[in-house]
């Protein structure tokens, strides 16, 4: 069982991805300000960070960055959850950090598959 941290400002993708991972065998937590990020990830711990890139305030790469500089995070797996999907955007994400990306919109399958393969 992973702890699985989700940080997206729309309400809508928070709910969806919460849906495709009710019943799973991993704790979800959703987080929709990613000004909060290091201080929920603080308190939870997760295993996995799933986050969108284009948010208000704060971009997922500098949330990525902000959380690999706290002890103890420099191990966390991340996944970039965009709408961002061409090619570059791809690439740009993965050597920002990620360690997968997920181009919206996804199924539930394609996150399970996601999970899977980096956490088990």
């Amino acid at each position: 069982m992973a702890r699985i941290l989700i940080v997206d400002d729309s309400p809508a993708d928070l709910k969806f991805m919460e849906a495709a991972l009710n019943g799973s065998a991993h704790t979800v937590t959703a987080l929709n300000d990613p000004a909060q990020v290091e201080a929920v990830a603080e308190q939870v711990k997760p295993d996995l960070l799933m986050v969108d890139v284009v948010m208000p305030g704060r971009n997922g790469y500098e949330v990525v960055r902000g959380l690999r500089r706290q002890p103890g995070m420099e191990s966390l797996k991340v996944v970039f959850v965009s709408s961002k999907g061409n090619e570059t955007d791809v690439k740009w994400g993965l050597r920002q950090g990620a360690d997968d990306y997920i181009v919206k919109p996804y199924t539930p399958d394609q996150l399970h598959g996601v999970i899977a393969k980096l956490i088990g």
